[in-house]
């Protein structure tokens, strides 16, 4: 079998995913918790749990399913579809990848929390205008067997309603990833709804406690732990820029069948047939990527990091031309706040600058080629 064709087992799980997220997270279900300020559905979250999506990537013994990395992107391109607001990327694919990597009590209870839903991460790792954590400069001082850490950090995609922080600081010889509460002393969390009208916070850190069991993995170590959980979240982050995508297409398409112009229905001009045809042909080149990055890093993880960077960058190239398509294929109504397609240009914006950008990638890819 094509190893860039959806199984029988990920297809069921699509129809699923699709057959819930309809009913229980359509975008006018986005659009009244933007109305009401609010940034987060605690009651839908817990519903995907109960189903099983937050211990995709948690192992069985702690209570997850472990299907691994390619149905976590197959969960998250349905989500993309309907903008379905929930923690899904930061705690069940970053936090669980990370946690993952270490084996023991500690970690395994963290993840069966995860698991049930009971407990959600944010990641703090950048602190610039631009995805970077190898630019980590907030400082993780000894103090005794433990830490104190000072700083900030920026950008924190679900932080200000997170149960718990995965802090990145510079150590004495490295980087260092720290496990530690949101709520702890030292700690202040302002909340900054984006474009999108997501959470994402700015975090100060003032002399806040870390004791040797909030670290991670080892002390000066910490792109062991971040490196896999970060490639994880990029994929499924791009699987969910490939679902707003087909969200996007899917609205445009409808509308060139219905709105007439000069007694004729617009999707008729062979012009925008072509754009049309064109987003379409750029759209199944995305789910393909997304999917070969998907099955490395569930066969070859250690080599998964071109693939990975390779879909995130083609998923930002083409969600940004499916909603820029979308609003002026739909004319003045694109524009206006009460039609859904401001809603995919504002998501598609933001995941385009959430754990690196088209650069950011595209340069990966091309040092991975040896330019």
């Amino acid at each position: 079998m094509n190893k860039l064709v959806l199984t029988e087992e990920e297809s069921m799980l699509a129809d699923m995913a699709r057959g819930f997220l309809d009913g229980a997270a359509p975008v006018s279900a986005f659009r009244k918790l933007r109305d009401e300020g609010q940034t987060h559905d605690a009651k839908l979250w817990k519903e995907m749990a109960d189903m099983g999506w937050a211990g995709v990537l948690v192992p069985e013994a702690a209570g997850g399913s472990d299907m691994g990395f390619a149905a976590a992107n197959v969960i998250a391109r349905e989500m993309g579809k309907t903008l379905a607001v929930s923690p899904f990327l930061s705690s069940a694919v970053i936090a669980a990848t990370a946690l993952r990597q270490v084996s023991d009590d500690r970690a395994m209870a963290a993840l069966a929390k995860i698991a049930s839903g009971d407990v959600t991460y944010a990641l703090a790792v950048d602190e610039g205008i631009k995805h970077d954590p190898d630019a980590s400069a907030m400082e993780a001082k000894a103090d005794g067997n433990g830490f104190r850490l000072t700083g900030k950090k920026t950008f924190v995609v679900d932080g200000a309603m997170a149960d718990r922080l995965l802090v990145l600081a510079k150590t004495a010889d490295g980087l260092t990833l720290f496990d530690i509460p949101a709520d702890r002393a030292g700690i202040t969390r302002a909340q900054s709804n984006m474009i999108d009208a997501r959470d994402a916070a700015k975090i100060n850190f003032d002399d806040v406690e870390a004791t040797g069991d909030d670290v991670l993995g080892q002390v000066d170590s910490a792109m062991d732990i971040l490196k896999p959980a970060l490639q994880a979240g990029q994929a499924a982050l791009a699987a969910e820029m490939t679902g707003l995508t087909v969200g996007a297409l899917d609205m445009t398409v409808s509308y060139l069948k219905e709105r007439k112009q000069f007694g004729v229905e617009i999707g008729r001009f062979q012009a925008l047939q072509h754009r049309a045809a064109h987003l379409w042909c750029e759209t199944e080149v995305t789910a393909s990527a997304i999917l070969n990055a998907g099955r490395l890093l569930d066969s070859d993880p250690d080599n998964a990091e071109m693939a990975v960077s390779l879909a995130k960058a083609k998923a930002t190239s083409t969600a940004i031309l499916a909603v820029q398509e979308g609003v002026q294929m739909h004319g003045g109504v694109g524009m206006t706040d009460a039609f859904d397609m401001g809603f995919y240009m504002k998501r598609a914006r933001v995941s385009a600058e959430w754990l690196g950008d088209y650069s950011y990638h595209a340069e990966k890819v091309a040092a991975a080629r040896g330019f």
